[in-house]
């Protein structure tokens, strides 16, 4: 009874409109960034190693290597600081979470690209 009451508020605050990514695909995430009273888009590119939840509380992790130095972010998908996902390419996996990929340096990290209807070559 709890839950049923807990989705009808959260219906309200989910996003209409979600692109489609799986975990594998390399993706742009733009956030909102508050310096001050300033507010500015911010965009994470990286892979998308993981992916939990349901409804409200979805989230994905994004991995990325910069200056040689592993940066992962965790955002929520239906939050109002993530303005937009566009996924780029779409990466041939078999497993649910890519963890192995921190271990990983290189040419080790590329992921094969797959080519299905879901995915966007550009």
């Amino acid at each position: 009874m709890n839950t049923e009451m807990l989705d009808v508020v959260a219906v309200n605050s989910l996003k209409k409109e979600v692109p489609y990514f799986e975990v594998g695909d390399v993706v742009e995430v733009s956030c909102k960034i508050k310096e001050g009273e300033k507010e500015r888009i911010q965009i994470f590119a990286g892979t998308v190693i993981a992916r939990r939840g349901r409804g409200i509380n979805e989230v994905f992790t994004v991995r990325r290597v910069a200056n040689n130095e592993g940066v992962e972010r965790i955002f929520p998908l239906h939050s109002p600081n993530v303005v937009g996902v566009k996924p780029l390419r779409s990466g041939k996996v078999r497993r649910a979470k890519l963890y192995y990929l921190r271990d990983r340096s290189g040419k080790g990290v590329r992921l094969a690209q797959r080519h299905t209807k879901h995915a966007v070559n550009r």
